[in-house]
């Protein structure tokens, strides 16, 4: 059988830039920063191969 190579570096650049606009809509619109949060985590657990 042969393994499958997994790039997560994709993932580990969505996680940063979601980090980022997280934090941005937490200066700027706190009572919207919760709309970042799926794509944060669902880009970490991505990065993570945990799926």
């Amino acid at each position: 059988m042969t393994k499958e190579a997994n790039s997560t570096g994709k993932f580990w650049l969505m996680f940063i830039v979601s980090l980022i606009g997280t934090g941005l809509f937490l200066v700027f619109k706190p009572e919207w920063f919760w709309v970042m949060l799926p794509f944060l985590f669902t880009s970490f657990v991505y990065a993570k191969n945990w799926v």
